[in-house]
C-alpha cells in the first residue's frame, strides 16, 4: 500500500475536493504523476501572474501555496517547461518588483489616513 506523501486540500467557490498523492507518485483521482502535477502548477501561476498582472503574493493566495513557492515554479520550472510564458511572467515579476515601493508607500498612507 502506498503511503501518503502530500495532501492537498483546495476550495473552490465553497465546494472542497480533495487530491491524494501518494508516494508512488500516482494520484488516486486524475491520473497524473507528482512532476506532472508541479508542471501545471507552474504553468497555472504564470497564466494568472500574466494575465491578471498579479503579484507573487496574490497568485501565492488565489491558488493556495506559498510565495516561495510560486516564486520557483515561475523563475525556475517554468524555464524547462515553457520559456515564452515564462519570459513574460518574468517582465510582469519585474513591473512588481519595480513598483513595490510605491504599493508600500500607498499602504501606509492609507493606514494613517484611517487612524484619523
Amino acid at each position: 500500500m502506498a503511503i501518503l506523501l502530500l495532501y492537498e486540500y483546495e476550495k473552490e467557490k465553497n465546494k472542497s475536493f480533495y487530491s491524494y498523492i501518494l508516494w508512488n507518485k500516482q494520484v488516486v483521482s486524475g491520473g497524473w504523476s507528482l512532476k506532472e502535477y508541479i508542471e501545471e502548477r507552474a504553468v497555472e501561476a504564470a497564466r494568472y501572474i500574466v494575465e491578471s498582472k498579479a503579484t507573487v503574493r496574490q497568485t501565492a493566495k488565489k491558488m493556495g501555496i506559498s510565495k516561495s513557492t510560486v516564486h520557483k515554479d515561475v523563475t525556475e520550472r517554468l524555464l524547462a517547461i515553457n520559456p515564452s510564458l515564462a519570459a513574460r511572467a518574468r517582465q510582469v515579476l519585474d513591473v512588481n518588483k519595480s513598483e513595490r515601493h510605491i504599493r508600500g508607500g500607498m499602504a501606509t498612507k492609507e493606514k494613517y489616513l484611517h487612524r484619523q
